[in-house]
């Protein structure tokens, strides 16, 4: 049964549509078709239009085994899931990554490996295996060495994060940590705070690094102190235990955190002192995740689904047209989503 628009929802699979109905329907030779689908760079815009409104209408699928063989190529990217803390940041790029590379006609394989060096040695069996075309890459840090043995070996690869050695042969997206946190740290500075502190990760983080050179910034431009700052791994009771030797140390007024997990874990320090949220510290989180949403908290939102956008399309990019000249390096501005956790003046 069909429906007066002839679309592929109203067709039956019997009426399967074919290279050559796309072709008829469209005017152009078979081979016009195969160019659109194929290698669009060769077909005029005009007649390409038509080709895609032809698609369109008859709801053609091009037939992926044959182009494998092809163009040796499998439009599968793979994708390395970490499981070391609960990361709602990760689920959501997820989700954008699936979503973008999907309108690319690309998929997704994920894999998971312990670190670093048994991702290197899951290189050669997933492309060999598997035939992955390429990688999205994540959690990028200093002394990456993902990036460069990829690079070596010819394989593309884009990443969600900068290289913090400055190497400059991947593409890549990232977000503007300290951007973001320097708005923050200004934010609690227009509020009447003068003491603020902040409550990072590691040492090793490059993006807990970046993510404190903003505060930083934003407080030696106002001319005020730079507390000491408290760090613990992105776990909210160890998060909790850095607030509380912050809150002794210094006493600030408001705390800046690295991540929303953190954030929970000092506002959950703060009440069990006895005060509130907001009115007598504030706090502001990075990410914007469900936490910040349903306990009133500032936090700063990461772009993500434009960050998988991105990320997809330089894939995209490098697979099917090559590297012509530097790779190309998007940096995007997170947005401050102002709650009650930092929006009362100080006492």
């Amino acid at each position: 049964m069909t429906d007066s628009s002839g679309s592929a929802a109203g067709r039956s699979a019997s009426t399967r549509a074919t290279l050559g109905s796309v072709a008829a329907m469209a005017g152009v030779s078979k081979q016009t078709v195969s160019n659109v689908i194929n290698s669009p760079q060769m077909v005029r815009e005009d007649t390409a239009a038509k080709v895609l409104a032809a698609i369109e209408v008859l709801g053609y699928r091009p037939n992926r085994a044959g182009a494998q063989l092809r163009t040796r190529r499998s439009r599968v990217l793979g994708l390395r899931v970490q499981n070391r803390f609960a990361d709602a940041v990760f689920d959501r790029f997820l989700h954008a990554l699936t979503d973008a590379a999907g309108a690319l006609d690309y998929r997704l394989m994920l894999y998971t490996a312990a670190d670093d060096t048994a991702e290197i040695k899951a290189y050669d069996e997933l492309i060999d295996r598997w035939d992955i075309d390429g990688f999205v890459l994540t959690g990028t840090h200093p002394g990456d060495e993902r990036t460069s043995y990829l690079s070596r070996t010819g394989v593309p690869c884009v990443t969600f994060g900068r290289p913090w050695d400055d190497s400059g042969h991947h593409p890549w997206v990232d977000v503007d940590g300290a951007g973001g946190t320097r708005a923050a740290t200004e934010h609690l500075i227009s509020q009447g705070h003068r003491r603020i502190g902040f409550l990072g990760w590691p040492d090793s983080s490059g993006v807990g690094g970046d993510r404190l050179a903003g505060w930083a910034a934003a407080l030696t431009a106002a001319d005020l102190p730079l507390l000491e700052p408290s760090r613990a791994v992105n776990d909210a009771g160890q998060g909790r235990s850095a607030a509380a030797e912050l809150l002794d140390a210094a006493g600030p007024t408001a705390i800046v955190c690295a991540s929303d997990v953190l954030a929970l874990g000092a506002m959950s320090e703060i009440a069990f002192r006895g005060k509130k949220v907001g009115e007598d510290i504030a706090v502001i989180g990075f990410d914007d995740t469900d936490i910040a949403e349903v306990s009133g908290l500032t936090s700063l939102a990461q772009p993500l689904v434009d960050v998988a956008a991105h990320s997809a399309r330089l894939i995209a990019a490098l697979l099917e047209s090559g590297s012509a000249g530097p790779p190309e390096q998007v940096l995007l501005a997170p947005e401050l989503v102002i709650r009650p956790s930092s929006s009362t003046p100080p006492h």
